[in-house]
């Protein structure tokens, strides 16, 4: 996500209404909910932690215990854990 100046994209009179409550920092608007795209799919995070999750169950399913499983992806036990309730 770019930021953009308000000044050069919204008229003058929008720019000084918003100045009145937020004068020099930095707002974020959200896109309107029919343009909205989930968390994760614009850069493919989502799909990387899916192929990941898919492969911590493999593992398990395996009979690698869950410590040894948490040790070979940097995570918690616990974190394991949820990962395969799901």
């Amino acid at each position: 996500m770019a930021y953009k100046n308000a000044c050069e994209i919204l008229p003058p009179s929008l720019v000084k209404q918003i100045q009145q409550y937020i004068d020099g920092d930095i707002i974020y608007i959200p896109a309107r909910g029919e343009k909205r795209i989930a968390w994760g799919c614009r850069n493919g995070t989502r799909e990387m932690y899916t192929r990941r999750n898919n492969q911590i169950v493999q593992q398990y399913k395996t009979g690698i215990p869950v410590s040894d499983i948490a040790d070979m992806f940097g995570l918690s036990e616990d974190s394991i854990r949820k990962i395969l309730k799901k």
